[in-house]
């Protein structure tokens, strides 16, 4: 009995420090940016989600849709969203923004990128682990979120 428990500690305790590792190698990198003027594609892992791409039904997401004039100041919404969320800004132009969330307990990073697309009044987004499989759902739970957030001030703003 006593050296099951000391076997399930020492399990336990690898596990947790390969989940340290792991949120380490996570904060080398970067968002994958723009490719041929749209966002990447998520791989074939569930911890991203894509507006870009909706045959890719496992991981997409809808787009936040935007009015057709008077969308000059979204991007700046979304900057100041994604910074009350406690995310940190990378890159930014004036269709494009990159930004960087962190877990708390292992420091995992995770990026969130949006893209507005003017010819079809909505906003892509892309959210995905750097590393890692699975992300517990937080990805898809964060774009919903700031997308829904957005709607509202979109919503707000015509008013």
């Amino acid at each position: 009995m006593k050296t099951a428990l000391i076997i399930a500690s020492l399990l336990m305790a690898t596990f947790v420090i390969y989940l340290f590792i792991l949120g380490a190698m996570s904060r080398n990198g970067k968002a994958p940016g723009l490719i041929e003027g749209s966002l990447a594609r998520c791989p074939d892992k569930p911890n991203c989600v894509c507006s870009e791409y909706d045959k890719d039904t496992r991981h997409y997401i809808t787009p936040i849709a935007i009015p057709e004039h008077g969308a000059a100041h979204l991007l700046s919404d979304i900057k100041n969203t994604i910074i009350d969320m406690g995310g940190i800004i990378q890159a930014e132009t004036d269709q494009y923004l990159a930004a960087s969330f962190s877990s708390d307990l292992f420091g995992f990073v995770d990026d969130f990128e949006v893209r507005i697309d003017s010819s079809r009044h909505v906003i892509h987004m892309r959210s995905a682990s750097r590393v890692g499989t699975s992300d517990l759902g937080v990805n898809r739970k964060r774009a919903e979120a700031i997308g829904k957030r957005m709607a509202i001030q979109i919503m707000e703003t015509r008013s």
